[in-house]
C-alpha cells in the first residue's frame, strides 16, 4: 500500500470480476447460450433497444456493457433514481453528434422502473429516431412499471437467478484469478463454505462475491476459507419482496392458492415470506377474511369468524405476538372444507337483479306502515313462517313472480353444507306437499 492507500481504493471483487466477454458470462444460457437469438444479435453488434428484467446480481448491467463493447458503441449510464430529463437532453445531444461521426450510443437506464411517465415518454423520440439504443434494467415487472408506448418499442428479456452451481463456478474463478480476483493470495475455499455461500446468496452473483471477499479478509494468505469464516461474513438475508410491485401480488396469490389447495405448510410459508418481507399484516388479514368468505363459505361457517378474530387479535397485539393469530387462521382455513357455492349464488343473484331492476316486490311481503298501504293490499295474506307447522307457510314465495322458479344457492357436499342441503331439501319437499305442487320443485340455477 502506498501513502494514499491505493490498495484500499481498489474496486470491490464483484466489480473486478465482471465478465469482459460473453464466454466469461455465467448463467442465462436460455438467452445467451450458443445459437440463442440474443447472443447472435449481440455478436452482430445489432441487438436493438431492449429491457432486461430480473432480480439483482444476475448480469443485467454486464450484458449492457457487453452489448456496447460488441457494437463498438459508447456506453452511457443513466440512473432511474438520480438522473432526470435535463441529463437526458445532454446525453441525446452528445449521441446525435456521435451518430453523425459514425458511432452509436448505448443508453443504459438502470432501474428504469423508477422513472415517472413523463421521464419515460421523453425517451420515445430518441429511441424512435435511433439517436440512442436503449438498454433498460429493472427488477420490477415492466408490464406494470414501463409505459405502453415505450414497451412497444423494445424487446423484454427475462433473466433468472443464478443457480448454486453458477455461483460456485464464479467463486472458484475469483479465487484463482490472480489479475482481477484473489488468486495472488493462494486461498482455498472449504466445500461446506462454498455450499453455504452459494445457497445464501439467493442467486445473486454480487452478493456471493461480496461475502466471499469479506470471508477472505478474515483468512491468512495461503489458508482455507472455512465454514465459520463464511458464516461470519454473511449478514442477514433480506427478503426479495416489494410491497408495491409484482412480488406483492405473486406472494398473496401463492398464499391464497396454498389455502385453497388445503396445504397448511404452503400457506404458512407464503404468510411468513410476506410478513418477513415487510408486508402490512392487516392487508394479509383482510385478504384472509376474503378467502374465508369466498373459498370456504358455508362449508365451515366458523371460518369467517376465525379470520375476523385473527384480524382483531392482530390489531390488538401487533407484531410479533399478533402474527401467530394470522398463522392460526391460515392453518385453519387451509384445513377447512371448501365451497364457493355462496360466492357463485351471490354472482347469480346480482346478475338477476341487474337483469330485472324494475321487478316489483310481491304485495304479500311488502311493509304496510299506513292505512292506505293496507287498503292497497300491502302485506295482505302474509303469514309468519315460524308460527306455521314445520316453520313454513304453504305456498308463500319471496321472489318476484318473474323469478319465482329461479334458484341461486345450491349447497355442495362438503362440511356444513351437507346439513344445509338436507335442510333445504326437507323444506322444499314440505312446501311442495303443503301447496300440492309436483315433486320436481323449483328450477336449477340460472
Amino acid at each position: 500500500m502506498d501513502l494514499f492507500g491505493s490498495d484500499d481504493l481498489r474496486p470491490p471483487l464483484a466489480e473486478r470480476m465482471r465478465p469482459r466477454t460473453l464466454d466469461e458470462f455465467v448463467g442465462q444460457a436460455h438467452l445467451i447460450g450458443p445459437g440463442r437469438p440474443l447472443r447472435e444479435a449481440i455478436e452482430r453488434g445489432a441487438p436493438g433497444s431492449l429491457i432486461f428484467w430480473g432480480p439483482p446480481g444476475v448480469g443485467k448491467t454486464t450484458l449492457a456493457r457487453l452489448i456496447a463493447g460488441s457494437a463498438k458503441h459508447e456506453f452511457v449510464p443513466f440512473s432511474g433514481v438520480a438522473d432526470g430529463i435535463p441529463r437526458l437532453r445532454e446525453i441525446t445531444t452528445e449521441a446525435a453528434t456521435r451518430r453523425k461521426a459514425g458511432r452509436g450510443t448505448i443508453l443504459f437506464v438502470d432501474e428504469i422502473h423508477r422513472l415517472n411517465r413523463a421521464q419515460q415518454d421523453a425517451f420515445l423520440p430518441h429511441v424512435e429516431r435511433g439517436t440512442v439504443t436503449l438498454v433498460g434494467a429493472t427488477t420490477e415487472n415492466p408490464s406494470f412499471e414501463v409505459v405502453g408506448a415505450l414497451l412497444s418499442r423494445v424487446r423484454v428479456f427475462v433473466l433468472q437467478p443464478l443457480t448454486e452451481a453458477d455461483l460456485m463456478a464464479l467463486m472458484r474463478r475469483a479465487l484463482t484469478d490472480a489479475d482481477r480476483g484473489l488468486g495472488a493470495r493462494g486461498l482455498a475455499l472449504d466445500d461446506d463454505a462454498t455450499a453455504l455461500l452459494a445457497r445464501e446468496a439467493d442467486g445473486d452473483a454480487r452478493r456471493a462475491l461480496t461475502v466471499l471477499e469479506a470471508a477472505a479478509e478474515a483468512t491468512v494468505d495461503g489458508g482455507t476459507i472455512a465454514l465459520a469464516a463464511a458464516r461470519d461474513a454473511l449478514q442477514r438475508r433480506f427478503a426479495r419482496y416489494d410491497k408495491g410491485g409484482e412480488e406483492h401480488f405473486n406472494h398473496i396469490s401463492a398464499y391464497h392458492k396454498a389455502m385453497r389447495g388445503s396445504d397448511p405448510d404452503g400457506a404458512l410459508y407464503w404468510l411468513a415470506r410476506m410478513i418477513d418481507g415487510g408486508e402490512d399484516p392487516l392487508y394479509v388479514a383482510r385478504r384472509t377474511i376474503r378467502f374465508a368468505a369466498e373459498d370456504v363459505g358455508l362449508a365451515d361457517p366458523h371460518a369467517l369468524v376465525m379470520a375476523l378474530a385473527a384480524r382483531e387479535t392482530y390489531a390488538i397485539l401487533g407484531s410479533p405476538e399478533g402474527d401467530l393469530a394470522l398463522a392460526e387462521a391460515a392453518v385453519y382455513l387451509a384445513c377447512a372444507p371448501k365451497s364457493t357455492r355462496v360466492y357463485r349464488a351471490w354472482g347469480a343473484a346480482l346478475a338477476a337483479a341487474r337483469e330485472t331492476p324494475a321487478e316489483p316486490v310481491p304485495l304479500h311481503i311488502r311493509n304496510a306502515p299506513t292505512g292506505l298501504m293496507k287498503e292497497l293490499g300491502y302485506g295482505q295474506d302474509y303469514r309468519y313462517d315460524p308460527d306455521e307447522a314445520g316453520g313454513l307457510a304453504a305456498g308463500q314465495t319471496y321472489l318476484p313472480d318473474r323469478l319465482r322458479e329461479r334458484r341461486f344457492y345450491a349447497p355442495g357436499g362438503e362440511g356444513a353444507e351437507q346439513e344445509i342441503a338436507v335442510r333445504l331439501a326437507r323444506w322444499a319437499a314440505a312446501r311442495r306437499a303443503a301447496a300440492g305442487a309436483p315433486e320436481e320443485g323449483r328450477g336449477g340455477p340460472p
